[in-house]
């Protein structure tokens, strides 16, 4: 078998010669031979196919511990493994992505020369929340509140989850008159967070078996000109704009990590027997790390935050119709929640629907 030497094999594989050194110290990529007198490296060809992989993992950023497994893993499988690493790395660039658009647009609001001559029309919100146990459930353990500044829906899940559920949303409560230094938003709400986590822990643990109590979580924060989104588990934000209805939310969910990862089709998804499995919620030895989100509105924006009550029971087709229908948000929520009851009511469902409008300015 001819050999190639380290020198070769890297100009083969684009990959210095420094990095194979590397990957042969900590097993990822050790050479054919290596010569007991010299010392030099030797690599077979064959190797090369695996090295171009490391080299191309490489690019796209994983770690090296994570390429190891990879390395590891059959041809299917290793496909597997890359489609869920850049799924999180699309989750983290979009996390970053809304963050630095909202530092661009709070730091260019500080520069006078970036500064409108002309203010905007203040903006407010109309709005309306309710909850209903469904048709087949003997309790409610959701949680559906709207105020002036304060948007949420829980969804509470096991021995305690109406506790759970009622203190995720009361611990946020706070928010509707505590004063919000310009430019804070995301520090109250991570601050808020930490209150939620301490509240919800401290209810589920009312239950006979707390380990299996907890709550989902999305809500929303008004400022007068954005909305800062907290959203665990997976309760569900919508936008109506312009006529297109959007989700602005990703769910926590195992099934919804397997269509990241190309295992599901989002149809094969809605019929799962595992859709309601969430990987994050809040409640004692869950993963409790919400994504947080700030978001500039237009006037006629419609926001629906909801339980699966609702969405995992009516089609998207049947929402978009009702939010789309002109109704004030006291209609839009009762008939929101007679489209889940139609649909045959299997769980608790919580609407909340706000409205962005135009105030009226005084002369």
């Amino acid at each position: 078998m001819d050999l190639l030497t380290i020198g070769a094999f890297a100009k083969a594989s684009r990959l210095s010669p420094k990095a194979l050194r590397l990957y042969d110290e900590l097993g990822l990529l050790p050479p054919a031979r290596v010569d007991p007198v010299t010392g030099y490296r030797h690599y077979a060809p064959e190797q090369l196919e695996q090295a171009r992989l490391v080299a191309w993992l490489r690019r796209l950023g994983m770690p090296l511990a994570r390429i190891q497994r990879v390395c590891a893993l059959d041809a299917g499988s290793a496909a597997q493994e890359v489609r869920a690493f850049w799924a999180q790395v699309e989750a983290d660039t979009a996390a970053r992505r809304d963050l630095a658009t909202f530092l661009v647009d709070s730091l260019s609001r500080k520069d006078p020369a970036m500064t409108p001559t002309t203010q905007p029309r203040p903006l407010g919100i109309r709005y309306a929340a309710l909850s209903d146990p469904g048709l087949v459930r003997a309790s409610n353990q959701d949680t559906a509140y709207a105020g002036s500044r304060l948007l949420a829906v829980a969804d509470g899940f096991g021995t305690a989850g109406a506790p759970a559920s009622s203190a995720a949303v009361g611990a946020l409560k706070h928010l509707e008159t505590d004063s919000i230094p310009a430019g804070s938003l995301l520090d109250v709400l991570e601050d808020a967070v930490d209150r939620v986590r301490q509240a919800v822990d401290g209810a589920a643990g009312t239950g006979s078996r707390p380990e299996e109590a907890g709550t989902t979580l999305t809500a929303m924060l008004w400022t007068g000109s954005q909305l800062g989104l907290v959203h665990i588990g997976d309760s569900r934000v919508h936008l109506l704009r312009d006529g297109d209805l959007f989700q602005i939310t990703h769910d926590h969910t195992m099934v919804q990590s397997m269509v990241d990862e190309g295992r599901l089709s989002p149809e094969e998804a809605a019929s799962h027997p595992q859709r309601s499995l969430l990987l994050r919620a809040l409640g004692r030895g869950t993963d409790a790390l919400p994504d947080l989100r700030l978001r500039d509105v237009r006037e006629g924006d419609r926001y629906l935050l909801c339980s699966d009550g609702l969405s995992a029971v009516a089609p998207a087709t049947e929402i978009h119709r009702v939010l789309a229908g002109g109704a004030e948000p006291e209609e839009t929520v009762r008939e929101l929640v007679a489209l889940a009851n139609g649909s045959g009511g299997p769980d608790n469902v919580s609407c909340v629907v706000a409205d962005i409008l135009a105030l009226q300015q005084q002369a």
